[in-house]
């Protein structure tokens, strides 16, 4: 059974859209899920929870969702929320001349070379002062990366109000420097768009640890080139006020080339 498929199901077992979603989001947990999802009926390979509600593209979810303008939305590790509203964000093409970027470092990374990973690519524009040149702050240093959980924190999506509780999130790379954070997402492949929870989240948790600026970047790697978007949030309180501040690509290169 395919993912759609599973979700029509959960839908259906529980009456979802029955649910007055411009008064208030469907409430539904992992439990819930696998009641319907890992009954022999409805078990397949795409049951599995972590797989179903991974819905990190507008095109990724599943069709009842489509249909009916809803996303999923986690609130606490395990539990999740249904809610109707815009939950994704457009990624707009760079279409501006690359700049030329010459690397600070004083000789070649050659292993930089070696694979093609987001987080290699991440590192060596790091590396190479890029991101702190894009920033314009040299003070800026490695110290956040992984996994962690959100502390509790409230916010609106469009005029109902979601409150969430230890939700896993993960930044690529996090940096600090004399005043501000700077939290890092990166993909290894063109991105039409994402989940705006991506950004949001690190964000509020961020926001809630330090007195200091949270500034977030989504980072690519195409080719020979390297891509920037820097977004904000106009009320930090409100999940769909993200707004790009600027936007810019690269070509870098080693002071030896």
């Amino acid at each position: 059974m395919s993912k759609s498929d599973t979700w029509n199901a959960i839908f259906e077992h529980y009456n979802i859209l029955e649910n007055n979603f411009d008064k208030e989001p469907f409430y539904i947990s992992a439990k819930m899920i696998k009641e319907v999802s890992f009954s022999s009926k409805n078990s397949t390979s795409s049951s599995e929870v972590r797989t179903l509600c991974k819905i990190d593209k507008r095109e990724e979810r599943p069709q009842i969702f489509i249909d009916n303008n809803l996303f999923l939305l986690p609130i606490k590790n395990g539990h999740y929320y249904i809610i109707k509203g815009e939950g994704y964000i457009d990624i707009p093409d760079i279409t501006s001349k690359p700049k030329v970027y010459t690397s600070q470092l004083d000789f070649k990374l050659e292993t930089a070379e070696v694979g093609n990973s987001e987080m290699q690519h991440l590192d060596f524009a790091y590396a190479s002062s890029l991101i702190r040149t894009f920033m314009d702050d040299d003070s800026l240093v490695l110290t956040i990366r992984g996994r962690k959980y959100t502390p509790e924190f409230s916010f609106k999506v469009g005029n109902q109000t979601v409150k969430t509780k230890s939700v896993q999130t993960e930044v690529d790379a996090g940096f600090e420097g004399k005043d501000k954070i700077v939290l890092i997402e990166a993909k290894n492949s063109k991105t039409r768009n994402t989940i705006i929870r991506q950004l949001f989240y690190p964000y509020k948790q961020w926001k809630t640890y330090t007195k200091k600026q949270v500034f977030l970047l989504f980072f690519e790697k195409r080719g020979n080139l390297f891509y920037i978007w820097q977004y904000s949030f106009k009320n930090e309180n409100d999940y769909n006020s993200i707004e790009l501040i600027k936007s810019e690509r690269y070509i870098i290169e080693s002071p030896n080339s």
